[in-house]
């Protein structure tokens, strides 16, 4: 009965979560709300179908798992070497920070010091699955915000070992916490080591001998075991699913299995995520928020602006531009996961009281919810920034030190030093082509300075930016970076400088095609189409297609693709 018990609370989730998205998706709001309000539904708090809670939850943690593996293998260890100092740094800093404002806001709770202590410790916390699932859907995790507020959210699922021994233990006046501490992170420690050291050497044999048997289902079975297996390990060491199997992700991208390893996780990720936002909703209690409203609505926008100021300042304080610092202080603003995991532990041990529980669920519940829309106010509220007076200046992304182009005539300007942009300096280096280089990176920049290369320091979509770079002698703009919002602002303001500069831009989705059209690009190039463009290629030739009929198949194709109308 258990079993089917089990079988029944699936489904129901499963329903809920397609039923909730797709009202969400019709109604032009992100599938997230969908799930979330699906899951209330479905919770034991509203009449109709229920779902037993704690069923639904396990199934979540996995979708928690491979997201985060899915993750670790597209982020490898070169990557997160990069962004070390931003996870450590920055992450303790937002940590102290928001440990710092807790007992502020617990006097206005009626809470003592101590347990305001414990509020700064949720306060810290954001979700970590939120923040990548609205990142992938905007197309920016792969630009420095996201990389910045995923090092940031790397830090707080590393803290939270320190937080769940540490905050009930001094809140609860135990006299054994430094041991319990030190015991936690030896074993943490000693599960990273050890899962890094043997991952090196069996995750290439475990991956090997599961794709020589060329069957599909053998080697998804291997990258389940590798997940899973590792995610629960670091469990028993102390640490969290979410980051084992971050783990486990990160010895995958140093493999050559990797593109296939993502390739078969992405539908599990996909699955299981959405059972988690389900499960969040099925913990909230409507009715204890409509009774608690006049102290849920001025907390909440505590939180928010707390969060989104800490977070912001902390990325200002690391030296990073203007734009990605407000982009990762709205990117952190939410309440996590792990917050209402903390929150429920100092219940259970009489750390807090049972209703801090429940408006840590509420704010998350809501937080979650706003996220997205505050993510999309970026571009208003940045306008608003610069406008401050005093602030302009230290705002914008400091010129001072780049290469001045104001001699440049005809050249070509490159907004984005990634793969793409690196490959074409590097051309048009070797061809003696003059040209500049738009970065906003700090660390990529100055790496740039130290090999000489022409390069400004910015936002590419900030006007002065481009100034700089005298787009308006220039006689080619190519817009490369990953961000669809950043990409499209550089294409207008580009165009309102130059009305006959000729635009290459890139195209995140192939929605972005068309709007980046009416922005006023020339050409719009979609990296994942033309990859698929280059396999049709050397697939048909490979059978004989002759390379002039070749031309014109492919040719055709790039029309229907980029001049088809889409929905904006």
């Amino acid at each position: 009965m258990n079993e089917l018990q089990l079988i029944v609370d699936l489904v129901f989730a499963v329903l809920a979560a397609f039923v909730g998205g797709v009202v969400a998706q019709r109604l032009g709001q992100p599938v997230i709300l969908g799930y979330l309000l699906a899951g209330v539904a479905l919770g034991p708090f509203t009449p109709g179908p229920t779902a037993d809670v704690r069923s639904v939850q396990v199934l979540a943690e996995m979708g928690v798992a491979f997201l985060m593996f899915a993750l670790g293998a597209e982020f490898s260890l070169g990557e997160l070497r990069r962004v070390g100092r931003t996870a450590g740094l920055g992450g303790i800093l937002q940590i102290a920070i928001s440990l710092l404002i807790g007992p502020l806001l617990a006097r206005f709770l009626g809470l003592s010091f101590t347990q305001g202590l414990f509020v700064g410790a949720l306060l810290a916390l954001s979700s970590t699955v939120v923040v990548l699932k609205i990142l992938m859907a905007r197309g920016e995790q792969q630009s420095l915000h996201g990389r910045v507020a995923l090092g940031i959210l790397i830090a707080q699922d590393l803290a939270v070992v320190p937080m769940v021994v540490l905050l009930p233990a001094l809140v609860g006046g135990s006299t054994h916490v430094l041991t319990d501490l030190v015991i936690a992170v030896a074993k943490a420690a000693g599960i990273i080591a050890v899962s890094y050291l043997v991952g090196v050497r069996a995750v290439p044999w475990l991956l090997s001998h599961a794709s020589v048997s060329r069957t599909r289902e053998v080697f998804v079975l291997g990258v389940v075991a590798l997940a899973l297996g590792t995610a629960l390990l670091t469990e028993f060491a102390g640490l969290s699913l979410a980051f084992g199997a971050f783990l486990a992700g990160l010895v995958v991208a140093e493999s050559e299995y990797r593109t296939q390893v993502i390739a078969e996780v992405l539908p599990l990720r996909d699955l299981f995520v959405a059972l988690f936002f389900v499960s969040v909703g099925m913990l909230v209690n409507p009715i204890v928020i409509a009774r608690q409203i006049g102290l849920l609505i001025p907390l909440l926008l505590a939180v928010i602006v707390v969060k989104v100021f800490v977070g912001t300042l902390v990325v200002l304080l690391l030296g990073m531009p203007g734009r990605a610092a407000l982009l990762t202080g709205l990117s952190l603003a939410q309440v996590g996961e792990f917050s209402f995991v903390l929150a429920k532990i100092g219940v259970d041990r009489g750390a807090i009281p049972s209703a801090l529980f429940d408006l840590t669920l509420a704010l998350a519940l809501i937080t979650i919810v706003l996220t997205p829309a505050l993510l999309r106010a970026a571009p208003a509220l940045l306008r608003g920034i610069v406008r401050l007076p005093g602030v302009r200046a230290n705002w914008i992304d400091p010129i001072e030190e780049d290469v001045m182009a104001e001699g440049m005539r005809r050249h070509v300007v490159i907004c984005g030093y990634g793969r793409v942009g690196r490959e074409l300096a590097d051309a048009l280096a070797k061809r003696e082509l003059r040209y500049v280089i738009v970065e906003y990176n700090p660390a990529i920049v100055r790496e740039l300075r130290k090999m000489g290369a022409p390069v400004i320091y910015g936002d590419a979509a900030n006007p002065v930016v481009l100034e700089h770079a005298n787009v308006g002698q220039a006689s080619l703009l190519t817009v490369l970076v990953p961000d669809a919002v950043t990409v499209e602002r550089a294409v207008q303001n580009a165009r309102t400088l130059n009305p006959s500069l000729r635009i290459i831009a890139r195209a995140a989705q192939p929605s972005d095609v068309e709007r980046l059209r009416r922005a006023g690009a020339h050409e719009v190039v979609q990296p994942e189409f033309e990859a698929g463009v280059e396999v049709i290629r050397l697939v048909l030739r490979r059978y004989g297609i002759s390379d002039r009929e070749l031309s014109h198949l492919l040719a055709g194709r790039r029309t229907a693709f980029y001049e088809q109308p889409r929905e904006p």
